[in-house]
């Protein structure tokens, strides 16, 4: 009976978290399409992506640099991750990720990750050739982050990421800088009640310069001609702060994790999430999300929907163990998330953990 006053507890908490009331305003409208670098809000781990980023509260290892950068302060010694992202796949847009942690002392992790964005070839147009056939040329975004994680005691994890932006195109690009900050405590008998709390994405404003913003102007009557600079806009980053709870369910061979989490965006809606995760053993996990924002229901033709995404998401990962006396494991992750007007976002990572 103890015991299930506790899952009670745990499940009213997520409750009101996940599920506030109506009247709570959902996001910043006016200042929708404002912010740039979006790619900094794309998930590009399978298993965190897997269930929508709802684990703000439980991440653990490598895959928090992305939505809370205390979980790396968890990773036992060394973690590597591959992942690919088909990203709105039929777009020919893809997703490439690395990303490595390393513990350097008791309570202190250090992390590297490279996420390079493609969008395929795209056909070049003037004003003169508004058809094209003048070449190609191929948009590209390569973003670093190196971060560092720490357990302030067994209940308190914290860390910092610095990020390095890279946007570019042929003639022109944009190069910005960002931090995030991330906290994570830990209570319960079994260490089974879990808060998190991070703020990304903190940098300042970014602008694209290059070839591409010069203009040749003719002197009519003559041969002087002269080169003109225009100006690009500068543009803010797409700031973001989450809060997550979880609560971990054991049992003798397995584990049920619920978790929500709440994502104020400064340029888009804000959005609640409620995912769980099962885990047999460790050694073969199912879990899924469903996030909700305004207008998540309503057609993808109507102005007041502005994601494609239907808020659902779902991935597993398979894993066995390489060496059980250093706890060496290798692990498959894979997820799904549906989309409108294209076949769904699929991610699939190696992960290994030495």
């Amino acid at each position: 009976m103890k015991n299930f006053y506790k899952y009670l507890i745990a499940f009213i908490t997520i409750s009101f978290l996940v599920f506030p009331i109506l009247e709570v305003s959902a996001g910043n409208k006016d200042r929708s399409g404002q912010a740039g670098a979006a790619e900094l809000l794309i998930d590009p781990w399978a298993r965190s992506s897997g269930w929508g980023g709802v684990n703000i509260a439980n991440v653990t290892g490598l895959e928090g640099m992305f939505n809370n950068v205390a979980g790396i302060a968890h990773t036992p010694q060394t973690e590597l991750i591959f992942s690919y992202t088909d990203w709105l796949k039929g777009a020919d847009i893809s997703v490439m990720s690395f990303g490595i942690t390393q513990r350097v002392s008791e309570s202190g992790v250090f992390g590297l990750s490279v996420m390079s964005m493609n969008f395929g070839d795209i056909e070049i147009t003037t004003i003169d050739n508004p058809e094209g056939g003048i070449g190609m040329f191929s948009p590209r975004y390569l973003n670093f982050a190196l971060s560092y994680g720490k357990a302030f005691s067994n209940s308190i994890f914290g860390g910092l990421t610095l990020k390095v932006i890279n946007e570019s195109i042929a003639d022109a690009s944009a190069q910005g800088i960002a931090i995030d900050a991330g906290i994570q405590y830990i209570t319960g008998e079994q260490e089974n009640i879990k808060f998190g709390i991070s703020l990304r994405n903190i940098g300042p404003k970014m602008q694209f310069k290059g070839d591409g913003y010069s203009l040749t102007t003719f002197i009519q009557g003559n041969d002087n001609q002269f080169t003109t600079t225009q100006r690009g806009a500068s543009f803010e980053l797409p700031t973001q702060l989450n809060i997550g709870v979880a609560y971990d369910f054991l049992f003798e061979q397995s584990r049920f994790t619920l978790a929500g989490s709440f994502f104020s965006n400064s340029f888009t809606k804000d959005q609640f999430s409620l995912g769980g995760e099962f885990s047999f053993r460790d050694y073969v996990q199912l879990r899924a999300a469903y996030t909700y924002e305004d207008g998540i229901f309503d057609e993808i033709t109507n102005p007041e929907r502005s994601n494609a995404n239907k808020g659902l998401s779902a991935g597993f990962t398979v894993q066995v163990p390489l060496n059980k006396e250093i706890g060496s494991v290798f692990a498959v992750d894979y997820s799904y998330r549906p989309t409108d007007h294209f076949d769904g976002i699929h991610a699939i990572g190696a992960r290994f953990t030495l």
